[in-house]
């Protein structure tokens, strides 16, 4: 069987820095295609007067997260390598994104949700599949992804700032810049390291499709109570995706993308401090962290009312957010699934990350949204405040499940769950 490159458990040599280098250019690209359109398309929906489907959209982005992240990884860990999945998802999404452009400026809402739809059910299998590329490449040396993620942080804040520079942050042009970056990437995913489908032939059933031998990990206590507690820090995720940008524009805060995009360069700042976090407090505590910054977040956004710097701050309070919640949680699982399962243990994360939990977050901060803010526009930032109580009480929640149920030791390391298939 032939292995596929990895970096050493030590530090990388010269074939394998050309390797390095490689996994973190595909994060970049990554998230410049992801961060150039997502974060301010409620604010591009409200400027060409569809203020009311900004919750829908972002509902059916959650949808397409749910509905083909398991079905592609299923498809990468039986037949098709990951790096082929990965260039053909980004080819087909910028041919979507092509049309999208006409449909908003037409104010034609249905179109304009139909082809959000189809462009995230190509999109959202993908970040699923850069962190298994990553992970399988890394192999034993997985304190290094952190270092492969940053990158994913620099291509978002690129994205933000390039799109806020180019005054597109409230136009449908950004929707073009998105389509050549997936031309670009799509192109070079295939150039990325061979990575063969790690359960080839292993016999299909029709349980792969929906992706339910992943569903075996829930045998392992501490995933189930991670991705429980993913499922409930995502519903702030929603929140904040589908209506920062246009909260911020309510604030009268100019080049929002740009603005956005401090929270990613947040990102860079704590992402280094990973590694030195997780040798003096533990996974544990670490992510615990990350999930409690998500409600002390939103806090501050109703503080920002008030004053509206204080708004900056919230932004910037991406960096623990993410950086303590998503990579450290693709990190541990990255420790624990065996790789016939590490496809579809990662693309169901980000399912329930960007799929169940956003979708939550998403349909009820737009009741929310059309209820109190869009009834009344004149009454000023502080009638946001009910939609920002949501997130605070997930956290909450989400913070003591969590310190009740995960076991796991500042010293210890994680434990791997054996699947059926490798025991036998």
């Amino acid at each position: 069987m032939m292995r596929t490159p990895t970096l050493p458990v030590t530090a990388p040599g010269s074939g394998s820095k050309i390797v390095f280098a490689r996994l973190t250019l595909m994060m970049l690209l990554e998230f410049v295609v992801f961060g150039s359109w997502f974060a301010t398309l409620g604010l591009v929906l409200a400027t060409y007067g569809l203020p009311t489907i900004i919750g829908t959209a972002y509902s059916l982005a959650a949808v397409a997260a749910i509905a083909s992240p398991m079905f592609l990884g299923a498809i990468g860990d039986r037949f098709l390598a990951a790096q082929k999945s990965l260039g053909l998802a980004h080819l087909a999404g910028g041919v979507v994104m092509l049309f999208l452009p006409t449909a908003v400026e037409s104010g034609n809402g249905g179109l304009a949700l139909a082809l959000i739809f189809v462009y995230c059910l190509f999109f959202q299998p993908t970040l699923g599949l850069a962190n298994a590329i990553g992970s399988r490449h890394l192999g034993a040396n997985q304190r290094w992804f952190p270092y492969i993620r940053v990158f994913g942080t620099f291509g978002w804040v690129i994205a933000g700032f390039g799109v806020g520079a180019l005054g597109l942050s409230a136009s449908v042009g950004m929707f073009y810049v998105t389509a050549i970056v997936s031309f670009l990437f799509g192109l070079y995913s295939f150039t990325l390291p061979a990575t063969a489908p790690a359960a080839k032939g292993v016999r299909f059933s029709i349980g792969d499709v929906i992706g339910s031998k992943a569903f075996a990990m829930f045998r392992h206590r501490n995933f189930t109570v991670l991705i429980i507690c993913a499922l409930l820090t995502s519903i702030s995720l929603g929140v904040y995706n589908t209506y920062a940008s246009p909260f911020l524009g309510a604030l009268g805060i100019g080049n929002v993308a740009g603005v956005l995009a401090i929270g990613q360069a947040a990102e860079v700042l704590f992402i280094v401090t990973i590694p030195f976090v997780l040798k003096h407090i533990g996974m544990k505590w670490a992510l615990l962290i990350g999930m409690v910054t998500w409600g002390v977040r939103f806090g501050v956004f109703i503080a920002a009312a008030g004053d509206h710097w204080l708004a900056i701050v919230a932004v910037a309070l991406q960096g623990i957010c993410n950086d303590f919640f998503l990579v450290l949680a693709a990190m541990y699982i990255g420790e624990i699934a065996p790789a016939e399962l590490a496809n579809q243990a990662q693309t169901m994360l980000i399912a329930v990350v960007s799929g169940f939990g956003q979708l939550i977050g998403a349909l009820v901060s737009g009741e929310i949204y059309d209820s109190v803010v869009a009834s009344d526009p004149s009454a000023g930032p502080a009638v946001w405040t009910p939609m920002w109580i949501v997130p605070i009480v997930s956290a909450v929640i989400t913070a003591i499940i969590w310190a009740s149920f995960f076991r796991h030791g500042r010293k210890d390391k994680p434990v791997p769950f054996v699947s059926a298939a490798t025991a036998g």
